[in-house]
């Protein structure tokens, strides 16, 4: 993962003569900028370093200081946080304390959930999202925000696209926000332009789109990685009307179209070569109601359509009957309509302050493959998902030293296979408890207990058939229609840490750290099924490979770990840093968890010159090895479930001057050592001479330099600032 943030506010919307500023000025300019408010974790506003909960936030301040050519790049800095990824596919999937795939983290973009999952040589579970449109992300890992949605037993990635307020400044009736950038490397290129316009304090709207393309990149040791070369072209639009005080309602729409060759080529052309289309598109409307007056109505009533669709061409490879023919084009389509609504009433009752919060949501996914030639539509096969839950939170809070959070979730679900036949279903109640300290104002302790539920997807109760290749990779997948939804405990100790005018006058400190341990029970594992022994449900497995492939449950797993971040900024120079340690055990089998990330440090060192126009950064992450201690078996005797990786150091420097309030030129340059490297999970599968298919370490991108312009402009420029 290459990733930047700087956490300054000198690059686009800073102010353009910090000269002038007195000293109590630039104290309020670090707080604002380490402040930041966020709804995430309890639906109510709340500072981010002073939840009671493992929260993160990334804004759009942070984004206009970096050039992300990906949506983890955003990431640097995040503890918890990491992604797995192909070159050859620009799909990510997000991992959050060693949790991932099948819907273990709620990402919502917009407020509509991202479902789409196809089983290959990839994660289960992939997002097509380009960082330009991206205008904040908010990060709670753990159970704790089981009241955000159902099965989010690893934590919830909400993104916001670009609004209004990203293009117009205070008091602009319209205006332009254009950025160019370019890249080294696979010679990237990037365009993108946003217009945004406010009728009346009543009506406003943004429109604008980005697109960016890269050729095939080269790795740290200089070799080209083939077939790491994409184009996507997204496209944005949202319109807010206040109808009445207090009121408003906001109607989205993005879509984006993502091109690529997915499959990696060898000498024998034997490997599977896919010539790849991705659509994806997001329709939404939300109705806010806020009035600080109004102490019983405070909702927020959301409601969404989401498609992803791949359509796939075979250009390379051996035609068969199992792996499809060349020339014959397949799809896979995810459609997910849901909604969700929220209200918050609050009161007193004697000394204490209350706000009690009532909610629920409702998704169903619709999973529609065609495949004539192959049998993509055995390993991802169709169905519908339906997935309902409601939830009660009461947050307390006694003088300033105590809160306590206590709230219960319901959750049901239903599944059902092509033609209604095959279900499964289930229910349960989830508990949550929080309690913090604050004895001082720069220091709040809690501890907690939240529990999360997980359906099984469609793909885990379902998939059947038998893997294409030669006959020692033909093992057959076995469904499992009494696979029984996992349920998450988590306990957590956190600590938060606030101080201003620590070591001058004006700085700002920021710190969170925290400790957990989450439980977990049936947790789900893709799980080897030996010649001549029965998979659940009685299935006797009879595969060429010699063994077959089921879902099954783990009885009992185990994921604990540290995390820490921290920012301080004392206006002329800024340092962050962050750190995950995480461990995960399938204490049945006495084996370690398969999607366990490895233990990451992240730096980055900032200053700020010439009346703090010229910014300056190098930021630094060093991620440990993993090792094939750390990584489970694989389905043959010998192997690894994935390939081992071995620790490495990135270093990146980043600049950006500010030619005045609208213009802003950045420099970057990743991987300065251009070092070889790649991360764990970020895998790449290729087929031998004989057709057994070969997994090895997707390698990241060596040295690579960019440059990039932001201008704005817009009513206001004209009458001259």
């Amino acid at each position: 993962m290459r990733g930047h943030g700087v956490s300054a506010n000198a690059l686009l919307y800073g102010v353009s003569v910090a000269a002038m500023m007195t000293v109590s000025s630039v104290a309020a300019q670090a707080q604002t900028v380490l402040d930041t408010i966020t709804v995430v974790a309890t639906k109510t506003e709340e500072n981010v370093w002073s939840t009671l909960a493992p929260t993160s936030a990334i804004r759009q301040d942070d984004i206009n200081r970096i050039m992300p050519s990906t949506t983890p790049d955003i990431f640097f800095g995040v503890p918890g946080v990491t992604f797995q990824g192909r070159a050859d596919d620009p799909g990510i999937a997000i991992n959050i304390r060693g949790l991932q795939d099948f819907g273990r983290v709620a990402v919502v973009v917009d407020g509509a959930r991202q479902n789409f999952q196809r089983t290959g040589h990839n994660a289960d579970g992939l997002f097509y999202l380009d960082p330009e449109v991206i205008g904040g992300v908010d990060v709670v890992r753990g159970p704790s925000a089981n009241i955000y949605g159902s099965g989010a037993i690893g934590g919830v990635a909400s993104f916001r696209t670009k609004d209004v307020d990203d293009v117009l400044k205070a008091g602009q009736r319209w205006g332009v926000l254009s950025h160019g950038m370019i890249g080294s490397n696979g010679f990237e290129r990037m365009g993108s332009s946003f217009a945004a316009a406010r009728a009346n304090p009543n009506i406003d709207f943004i429109a604008g789109g980005v697109y960016r393309d890269r050729d095939d990149y080269k790795d740290g040791d200089g070799n080209t990685v083939v077939n790491s070369r994409s184009d996507m072209a997204t496209g944005l639009a949202k319109l807010t009307v206040r109808p009445a005080d207090g009121h408003e309602v906001k109607f989205s729409g993005l879509t984006s179209e993502t091109n690529f060759l997915n499959g990696t080529p060898n000498s024998n052309n034997r490997a599977t070569i896919q010539a790849t289309t991705t659509i994806n598109e997001i329709v939404g409307a939300r109705w806010r109601y806020h009035r600080p007056e109004d102490r019983v109505f405070d909702f927020d009533a959301n409601t969404y359509w989401t498609s992803t669709e791949v359509k796939q061409t075979k250009v390379g490879g051996t035609s068969s009957a199992s792996g499809g023919s060349v020339g014959a084009n397949r799809s896979f389509k995810i459609e997910t309509t849901g909604g969700d609504f929220n209200n918050t009433s609050r009161f007193e009752t004697g000394p204490f302050r209350h706000a009690l919060t009532l909610g629920g949501d409702v998704f169903q996914d619709k999973v529609i493959v065609v495949d004539p030639t192959g049998t993509g539509d055995l390993f991802t096969p169709g169905g519908e998902r339906t997935v309902a839950g409601g939830f009660a939170q009461l947050r307390t809070n006694y003088s300033t030293w105590l809160e306590i959070l206590s709230a219960v979730r319901y959750d049901t679900y239903e599944l059902s296979g092509i033609g209604g036949t095959n279900t499964s279903s289930g229910d349960r109640a989830s508990p949550k408890i929080t309690v913090g300290l604050t004895p001082v104002q720069w220091l709040t302790v809690y501890g907690g207990y939240a529990e999360g539920y997980r359906a099984p997807a469609i793909t885990e109760v379902f998939v059947a058939g038998q893997h294409p290749g030669s006959v020692f990779s033909q093992f057959d997948f076995l469904q499992n229609t009494l696979l029984r939804p996992e349920i998450g405990k988590n306990k957590e100790i956190g600590v938060n840490l606030r101080f201003d005018n620590v070591f001058s006058q004006g700085d700002a400190l920021r710190a969170k750290a925290n400790i957990f341990r989450n439980d977990l029970t049936d947790f789900i594992e893709l799980t080897t099924v030996p010649n001549g022994q029965a998979g659940v449900g009685g299935v006797v497995c009879a595969a060429p490979a010699g063994y077959c492939m089921q879902y099954q449950n783990i009885p009992s797993a185990r994921i604990e770990g540290f995390e820490f971040e921290s920012k301080y900024d004392a206006g002329a120079w800024f340092l962050n840093t962050s750190y995950t340690d995480l461990h995960g055990s399938n204490l049945t089998k006495g084996q370690p968890l398969l999607k366990i990330p490895a233990d990451t440090f992240t730096a980055m060192l900032g200053f700020r010159f010439l009346d703090r126009k010229l910014t300056t950064a190098i930021s630094y992450m060093n991620v440990e090895a993993k090792d094939p201690s750390d990584i489970p078996p694989g389905s043959t005797s010998g192997s690894l479930a994935l390939p081992a990786v071995p620790g490495y150091n990135i270093v990146n420097l980043h600049l950006a001057y500010q030619f005045n309030e609208d213009v802003v030129f950045s420099a970057a340059v990743e991987n300065l050592f251009d070092v070889q490297y790649a991360e764990y999970m970020s895998v790449t599968t290729t087929a031998t001479s004989t057709g057994q298919p070969l997994t090895l370490p997707s390698p990241s991108s060596g040295l690579t330099f960019k440059g990039a312009l932001k201008v704005r402009f817009g009513d206001s420029f004209y009458k001259g600032g």
